[in-house]
């Protein structure tokens, strides 16, 4: 059975292995190990007995804005909901934390995020404005083919 749970600072080993190929392929941010070690509370894993099966991170902008970030899953795990739970963890942590409006997602998998009520944005009507500094760490920029979305928690 997956059990969804918070991240501790031993988990950053298996976190960082689980992301190797979509790393070089660009599909999620290079974290370097201190920068998870200092955002660790942002992070749900999803695992199986002891094996890390995925996990996201929420991650606050502002009171109003915040962000679904680094979400994996495991590929022999793909099609058991895993990443759809991991998504409501982080929605229902979003409102028990207060942020009063919108969590954002950017992703080349709309679809996934289309069916969990998420809607589609253009980039430039993103709220206040997303950190670009992680785009700037992006082997895409600044040709960029990620969708933004938006979930609205009001």
């Amino acid at each position: 059975m997956i059990e969804l749970v918070k991240a501790k600072l031993s988990d950053i080993p298996q976190m960082q292995a689980l992301v190797v190929s979509e790393v070089k392929d660009g599909i999620i941010l290079h974290r370097s190990e201190d920068e998870v070690a200092t955002n660790i509370r942002s992070y749900v894993l999803a695992k199986d007995g002891e094996k890390l099966v995925g996990y996201t991170a929420l991650h606050i902008h502002s009171r109003r804005l915040a962000e679904i970030r680094s979400l994996i899953v495991d590929e022999a795990y793909r099609g058991q909901k895993v990443g759809q739970r991991m998504v409501e963890f982080t929605l229902n942590e979003a409102k028990a934390l207060g942020v009063e409006e919108d969590v954002l997602v950017l992703t080349y998998l709309p679809q996934f995020f289309l069916k969990l009520n998420f809607k589609e944005i253009a980039k430039e009507g993103i709220p206040e404005h997303k950190i670009w500094a992680d785009c700037i760490k992006c082997i895409h920029f600044p040709v960029c083919n990620e969708v933004a979305l938006i979930h609205k928690l009001s």
